[in-house]
């Protein structure tokens, strides 16, 4: 498969090295220097592009690609003010895969996050608050992964209805303390506690190499089809 990179950053290097490990073929980096790439025959001929970068370049980089005729398979977060403009784009014949996070094991982690907040429905003595660390680079927060973990409790737990970042107005609010912290891939926990005891739920990136492999693989599902599509599409035992 011919893939294109949007953002050649630490994770761009990282999805380009398993990418070729598995036996696709990179035949377009574009970065802030060299975005009149995105006209490029190169970029025109790729089978896919896998953009991760910033919130406030990626809804033009969606835009481009879509003149460019070129599927996009994106983890950037902080951009879902712009989501409606992509599903239509993708009613009109394009292609666009979007997860808040590509690792396996976060999205083993958002179903049994749904599961727990099932459970935790019935008893109302416990509280509930969120956690999420990311490295000083990211510039959203909170962070699209903590964003999918408030949302799905949101819907299973009747005795809140919003989330907060920092220090709550109402109890019916969920609180997300939101750190920024030296190089810490990510880590997101969800705590629920009593007078009696807490039960959290934690999960701890190792490294980016979860993220890449899990683009690289969304990439491959996404080759040949069409629409808007998400880890549900890819992974049946989320929905």
């Amino acid at each position: 498969m011919k893939i294109a990179l949007i953002g050649y950053g630490k994770m761009g290097h990282a999805i380009e090295e398993i990418a070729l490990s598995r036996g696709h073929h990179i035949v377009c980096k574009i970065d802030k220097d060299n975005q009149k790439d995105f006209e490029s025959e190169a970029f025109r001929n790729a089978d896919v592009a896998i953009e991760f970068t910033t919130p406030t370049v990626a809804i033009q980089n969606y835009r481009r690609s879509f003149a460019a005729d070129v599927p996009v398979v994106s983890g950037t977060t902080g951009w879902l003010k712009h989501l409606p403009e992509i599903k239509d784009a993708c009613k009109n014949g394009h292609t666009f895969f979007y997860a808040s996070n590509f690792s396996l094991g976060v999205n083993i982690f958002f179903a049994l996050n749904r599961y727990l907040a099932k459970i935790m429905d019935q008893f109302p003595a416990y509280d509930i608050h969120m956690e999420e660390v990311h490295h000083i680079h990211k510039l959203d927060h909170p962070s699209g992964t903590a964003l999918t973990l408030v949302n799905d409790i949101l819907k299973e737990i009747n005795r809140k209805d919003s989330w907060i970042e920092g220090k709550r107005d109402s109890d019916k609010q969920i609180e997300i303390n939101a750190i920024r912290k030296d190089e810490v891939p990510g880590i997101h926990s969800v705590s629920y506690e009593s007078e009696v005891d807490s039960i959290t739920i934690t999960h701890d990136a190792k490294n980016r190499k979860g993220f890449a492999l899990g683009a690289v693989i969304a990439a491959e599902f996404t080759y040949g089809k069409k629409g808007f599509l998400t880890m549900q599409d890819m992974l049946p035992f989320l929905k």
